[in-house]
């Protein structure tokens, strides 16, 4: 359940003016130099097997300012610099607790563009956001209204491949509450001819958005190879690779966000499968529609959703056999390939559709771990012990 207010960012597009650009891109700038030079100082103190936290950095920073060659960190706010130095921090924080592997440098084609400004580095009145040295606000299109009387905490200012400039602005959003208990539960089962198949036997069809403009991607991705490497159409075609890229994302984020609501306002259990995408996305031949169905977005979304309105998501072990198990009356089937889509239990004769089917039992065994007392994520969060899906064996009517 939702205890406290849920702090939520709230992302628009703008359009600066040149010097805006400008200034911005300076900033960009420096805030991956500030950000390389700690890391490669951390690294260097890490291989003298020395210690090196925030507060070193933000001294290095002020001595880096003072230096001839470093000089023009001075022009740009002091705030993106040191919170680039937080976020530093926090990634090492995430290493030493074995969360991720050991930060990377930022590179000034591949990284993101994005600066972060907390309270001290903008000025947000009468629905208008100046940063810091800039005389004008920025030009952003309000395409939804802030909360009444939000007040942003921080600000950050982004810009994306295909040129696009968003500023997103954190604050707390009171009418994020938890909704009233429901009686409903639902198993979700994913898949790649349908997107989910639920437990009541509803089948989501596959968008595909990323099929729909392959054809246009790959004509402009032909045209970008042709161009000649650092000339001005070069970056024209890359600008248009990056835009079809950009249309692709915004289409499967804007479905993933109202499927995702739509299951949380209508359900209190929500059971998924435990999958390891980034394993399964090595399979060269369904890498590119595991891609783009973006099941890993779609959890996340669902998982925090659930936690803003006091539903509760189950992700069931992945080792689960949820296809291949007769959801009504226990019996496991042998091998079965992934072109059965249909298929008769040997025990019942109940015909099942393997989708649907996963999906009931899916239902049916996150039940099981909730009445067991077991987590969100079985296999991890019982150390030592074993997940409640392996608790329990499967029933054979006599």
């Amino acid at each position: 359940m939702v205890t406290a207010q849920v702090k939520r960012a709230f992302k628009y597009r703008f359009y600066p003016t040149d010097e805006q650009a400008a200034e911005l891109s300076r900033t960009f700038g420096c805030v991956r130099k500030v950000y390389n030079l700690a890391l490669a100082a951390r690294t260097q103190a890490w291989a003298r097997q020395e210690r090196v936290n925030y507060n070193a950095t933000s001294a290095m920073l002020t001595a880096w300012k003072k230096t001839e060659e470093l000089a023009f960190l001075n022009e740009v706010s002091s705030v993106p610099l040191q919170q680039c130095l937080r976020h530093l921090q926090t990634a090492f924080t995430h290493f030493f607790a074995k969360r991720a592997k050991y930060p990377r440098f930022k590179s000034k084609k591949k990284s993101r563009r994005s600066a972060e400004y907390t309270t001290s580095g903008f000025r947000f009145r009468d629905g208008k956001l100046t940063l810091a040295k800039m005389a004008e606000s920025l030009d952003i299109l309000w395409s939804r209204p802030l909360p009444e009387g939000a007040k942003p905490s921080t600000v950050t200012v982004s810009q994306d491949a295909a040129g696009r400039w968003f500023v997103s602005l954190l604050c707390e959003d009171p009418s994020v509450t938890p909704l009233p208990a429901a009686e409903a539960a639902v198993g979700i089962d994913v898949g790649l001819d349908h997107l989910l198949t639920l437990s009541t036997g509803e089948k989501i069809a596959n968008p595909r958005h990323e099929r729909r403009d392959r054809a246009r991607l790959a004509l402009a991705q032909r045209r970008l190879a042709k161009k000649e490497k650092g000339s001005a159409n070069r970056a024209k075609a890359r600008r248009k690779v990056a835009k079809i890229h950009a249309r692709i994302a915004d289409r499967r984020r804007d479905g993933l966000h109202k499927l995702t609501t739509r299951l949380v306002r209508e359900n209190q259990t929500l059971v998924i499968e435990d999958l390891t995408v980034r394993n399964m996305v090595k399979n060269r031949s369904l890498a590119r529609s595991i891609s783009d169905a973006a099941w890993a977005d779609f959890r996340n979304m669902l998982e925090y959703k659930a936690a803003w309105y006091g539903r509760e998501v189950i992700a069931v072990d992945r080792f689960f056999p949820s296809s291949k198990l007769c959801s009504t009356c226990g019996a496991l089937q042998g091998r079965m390939p992934l072109h059965v889509r249909t298929w008769r239990c040997d025990s019942c004769g109940t015909t099942h559709d393997r989708d649907v089917n996963a999906a009931k039992n899916l239902l049916a065994v996150g039940l099981t771990v909730t009445a067991c007392g077991a987590g969100v994520r079985p296999q991890r969060s019982i150390p030592g012990g074993q997940s409640a899906t392996k608790q329990e064996t499967p029933r054979r009517d006599p």
